[in-house]
């Protein structure tokens, strides 16, 4: 009965582990939104600005605003190119500002930042820094929640493994490994090409054709969780090869996802002639 007890809690704390690397690297990420509030008058503000946008229109910027004589204007440009900082008006549609940004090809980014006025007063959203946006292509559903299950299995029984090994379950440890090594093979080197290939265009952007860290740090993290299950197999005892590899997985969890991510570089394909982009 203990043991059946102790092994719940194991499995509490590895789903809690997987819960938080999971939440960081989210949260930590370049294509999380960028939200705060801000005062303009008597009114309190909240605004979520978004910083990735997938299919064929263009990016949505919407702030609620129940003072309706709150107006606004959004500057922007698109990211790493020769074009001038164009500025809209934003529509007041019932209590919503909106607008929609230009849009790009996947992996094209927009620079963009919003300020709120009212009569002679202004503010700017984020502290008047821009915000990047980048467009990416619409991934089917098929293909990424199988991809996200995968990955996320892999890290849940990644910690999982890594607690087995510290309490010496090495009755468990071989299966552990196995159901790791397999998640990340069919979620990160099977079905992550083909995510990337649906959001920008190609298979693979890490190393050798570019330096994707989501590319690179999937790869680096497989290489290593590979060798433990060799390991393992052989002797089950081969603790050290599992912390390591369970270690090289929280290390690369701390890594923002996408960062490094594909990108357009309009700079390498446009003259610097300052040509306003039109909407």
């Amino acid at each position: 009965m203990k043991k059946q007890v102790k092994n719940y809690l194991l499995w509490a704390l590895a789903l809690l582990m997987t819960v938080l690397m999971a939440y960081y690297q989210r949260v930590s990420g370049p294509t999380y939104p960028v939200s705060g509030i801000v005062k303009i008058g008597d009114e309190w503000v909240s605004y979520r600005l978004y910083r990735t946008h997938g299919g064929k229109k263009g990016a949505p910027v919407k702030i609620k605003v129940n003072d309706t004589l709150i107006r606004g204007v959004v500057e922007y440009k698109r990211f790493k190119s020769y074009d001038s900082l164009s500025r809209s008006a934003l529509r007041l549609e019932g209590h919503y500002l909106v607008f929609a940004l230009p849009h790009l090809p996947p992996a094209g980014k927009m620079m963009y930042r919003v300020i709120l006025t009212k009569g002679d007063r202004k503010v700017s959203l984020n502290q008047g820094k821009f915000v990047v946006l980048r467009y990416k292509g619409k991934v089917p559903v098929g293909i990424l929640v199988p991809h996200i299950f995968f990955m996320f299995l892999s890290l849940l029984f990644g910690s999982r493994a890594f607690l087995a090994v510290l309490n010496k379950e090495e009755d468990h440890v071989t299966y552990l490994v196995t159901v790791v090594m397999i998640s990340l093979v069919i979620g990160g080197l099977i079905l992550g090409p083909i995510v990337q290939k649906y959001a920008f265009g190609a298979y693979w952007t890490g190393w050798p054709f570019g330096h994707d860290l989501t590319d690179n740090k999937t790869f680096f993290m497989v290489v290593f969780w590979v060798v433990a299950w060799f390991k393992v197999r052989k002797n089950a005892a081969h603790r050290l090869w599992v912390i390591i590899a369970m270690f090289v997985m929280m290390a690369v969890y701390l890594i923002p996802h996408s960062a490094w991510g594909s990108e357009i570089d309009y700079t390498k394909t446009q003259v610097p002639t300052h040509v306003e982009i039109k909407k």
